[in-house]
C-alpha cells in the first residue's frame, strides 16, 4: 500500500521526563545525543511518506522553531494547534480531520522503532480498516504496567487498554488508518474529551481493528528516564552490531 501522510501527535508535556531533561519539551529530548523526533522523522522519511502533519501544543512556538533544522529534507512539515493539548490524546488526531488524506500513518513522538515496522505495516493492512502495529513479545517490554495491553483473536483486535488484564499484545503506537477513524473518535467523546484508545475500543468493537505483528523487530515508548536509558543501551548495542 502506498501511503504519503502521516500524523505525529506532539502536543503533550511530558512531565515524567522533563526534569532530566533541561526542561526541553518531549520531542527534543536526546537520545545519544540526537533529539527524539529526528529518529522519528527519519523513519517516516524511509518509509516514502512525504508529509508529516505535527499536532502541537504544550510550547507550540519553541517546538515549530527547534523542530525546523532537524527536518530531512524532501519531507514536508505541517503544524496543527492543538488547543486543548492538556486532555487526552484523541483531541490532537481530531486535530488533523480535516487536513489529512487517507489511508495515513499515525505515529507519537516518544516512540522509538526500528523502520522496517513501517514496511511490514504498509505491506500488511488493509486500506478500509484501523492497522494497529502489535508487539507480541511480551518479555522483553520494558515497562510492561505502562504499556497499552491488546487482546486479540486471529488478526482482530477485541480490545485494549492499560489496565486489561487478559491481553496476549502491546500496542506500539504506531497505526495505519481510515478516515472512518475521525468519527469513532468523536462518537467517544464524553465532555468534550477523549483519547484514541477510546475510539480505537469503538472500531474494535465493530470488528474493524486489525493486528499486524511486528515480530523480532523493536519499538519504545521514551516517557521515563528509565525508558530513556533503556533506549539508549538498547541503540547503542544496535550500532555496534552493524
Amino acid at each position: 500500500m502506498e501511503v504519503s501522510e502521516a500524523v505525529v501527535l506532539m502536543a503533550g508535556a511530558g512531565s515524567r521526563l522533563r526534569s532530566e531533561a533541561r526542561n526541553l519539551p518531549k520531542p527534543f529530548v536526546p537520545i545519544l545525543g540526537r533529539p527524539l523526533i529526528s529518529y522519528i522523522l527519519a523513519a517516516l522519511q524511509n518509509a516514502g511518506i512525504k508529509t508529516v502533519y505535527a499536532v502541537v501544543g504544550f510550547e507550540s512556538h519553541f517546538v515549530r522553531q527547534e523542530i525546523s533544522p532537524l527536518i530531512p529534507r524532501g519531507l514536508e512539515l505541517r503544524f496543527l494547534e492543538n488547543p486543548e493539548w492538556q486532555k487526552q490524546n484523541g483531541l490532537s488526531v481530531l486535530a488533523a480531520a480535516k487536513q489529512v488524506r487517507a489511508p495515513f500513518l499515525l505515529a507519537m513522538s516518544d516512540h522509538l522503532f526500528e523502520p522496517s515496522i513501517l514496511d511490514l505495516l504498509f505491506a500488511r493492512a488493509q486500506a478500509r480498516e484501523l492497522n494497529l502495529a502489535v508487539d507480541r513479545k511480551l518479555d522483553s517490554i520494558f515497562d510492561l504496567d505502562d504499556g497499552m495491553k491488546v487482546q486479540t483473536a486471529g488478526d482482530r483486535v477485541v480490545t485494549l487498554g492499560k489496565t486489561l488484564e487478559i491481553y496476549d499484545a502491546i500496542d506500539t503506537g504506531i497505526f495505519l488508518c481510515p478516515a472512518e477513524l475521525f468519527g469513532y473518535l468523536q462518537r467517544s467523546r464524553r465532555d468534550g474529551d477523549c483519547s484514541l484508545a477510546d475510539g480505537v475500543r469503538l472500531m474494535a468493537a465493530d470488528g474493524k481493528v486489525r493486528a499486524i505483528d511486528i515480530g523480532a523487530a523493536w519499538w519504545q515508548d521514551v516517557d521515563t528516564p528509565e525508558m530513556r536509558a533503556h533506549a539508549e543501551t538498547t541503540l547503542r548495542a544496535q550500532q555496534n552490531t552493524h
